[in-house]
């Protein structure tokens, strides 16, 4: 059986947001395309517009994917958008500028979809519909060279380029409905401050910013300290920002990236988002490996909780099952409160 599918069917956790005190811990989807894999039997990894093609060729398995996630618990599900693009739909699926402008729409959709038939299949739930984020992934990401992962290109691609490539983007996202934009997995200062300024030209949607990080436990992916770095981009922008903080990160180097973030800013703290992968180590010809080797990242959400931090989820390699525990870990968190 496949790791995604079953166990969490029968150990479901479909709660509210978990409140804590004057606020709400927030449980976020995994990993999509990991989740995806689940329902298709086409290569993921690897295709230049990894999930995001399935869009155009298989939205039904994008839809089931958004249910998994909402069976386990999730309180968030985002668009499979993370690495949608105009150009890329354009050139890799052979469609027109504004057919991939409305696919990415389209995928608002999908995820509304998925909420719709949720609350049929569970017509005595007393809660809101899930929130739908749409996922605005790194200039990076479109090189196809792993560089979301060094953010080298800050160093030679003008701002405007990446201005110009992800505004269409988020204003399709924006146009369609999303409750909120995940800006993610963002390796460079630069391109964070960049968005944050370009979502201003959207000043009816929210947003959270979430950087890729060094294996050091204390910068960036481009280098830059994480803590000086998450502290300067919510007060460019805090209006819209509803969480700052990281993604697609070891669980492990959580602790040390987060631990007294808002130690100085005790009446303007900064709130905080995290959704690791699940510590698993990428090899171009064996795929991922080591899982046998990584704690599951549930046994990391008291940690984490204790740290102050009120979004959190899962990334790559991260299925519905672990959304369930995830859920799980929370609400027994809560309860010795």
């Amino acid at each position: 059986m496949s790791p995604g599918i079953g166990s969490s069917m029968e150990k479901r956790s479909i709660e509210s947001p978990v409140e804590t005190g004057s606020s709400s811990i927030i449980v976020l989807d995994g990993g999509f395309a990991t989740q995806l894999s689940c329902h298709v039997n086409q290569p993921i990894d690897g295709d230049v517009l990894w999930s995001a093609r399935f869009l155009g060729t298989d939205p039904q398995a994008v839809i089931e994917t958004h249910l998994d996630f909402l069976r386990a618990g999730a309180d968030v599900i985002m668009t499979n958008t993370y690495q949608a693009s105009i150009n890329g739909f354009v050139q890799h699926l052979k469609i027109s500028e504004k057919e991939a402008y409305d696919l990415i729409m389209q995928s608002v959709h999908y995820a509304r979809t998925a909420c719709d038939r949720f609350a049929q299949e569970y017509p005595e739930l007393d809660q809101p519909k899930a929130l739908v984020v749409g996922s605005v992934g790194p200039y990076g990401a479109s090189l196809h060279d792993a560089s979301e992962y060094t953010g080298s290109y800050a160093a030679t691609t003008p701002v405007e380029t990446m201005r110009e490539w992800h505004r269409p983007r988020i204003a399709a996202l924006v146009e369609a409905g999303v409750d909120l934009l995940a800006l993610e997995t963002i390796p460079c200062r630069v391109e964070a401050e960049m968005l944050l300024d370009l979502i201003k030209e959207f000043p009816n949607i929210k947003a959270w910013l979430a950087f890729s990080c060094k294996q050091d436990g204390k910068s960036i992916a481009n280098g830059e300290n994480f803590q000086e770095t998450v502290r300067r981009c919510y007060d460019l922008n805090p209006r819209q920002l509803v969480a700052v903080g990281a993604n697609c990160l070891a669980p492990r180097l959580v602790e040390s990236l987060f631990k007294d973030i808002n130690k100085s800013r005790k009446q303007n703290s900064v709130p905080l988002i995290v959704y690791p992968n699940s510590g698993e180590s990428y090899n171009v010809e064996q795929g991922w490996i080591d899982r046998d080797k990584c704690e599951p990242v549930d046994t990391y959400i008291p940690t984490w909780l204790d740290l102050g931090i009120t979004w959190i989820g899962g990334c790559c390699r991260t299925y519905a099952t672990d959304v369930t525990r995830i859920k799980n870990q929370v609400k027994l968190w809560q309860s010795k409160r």
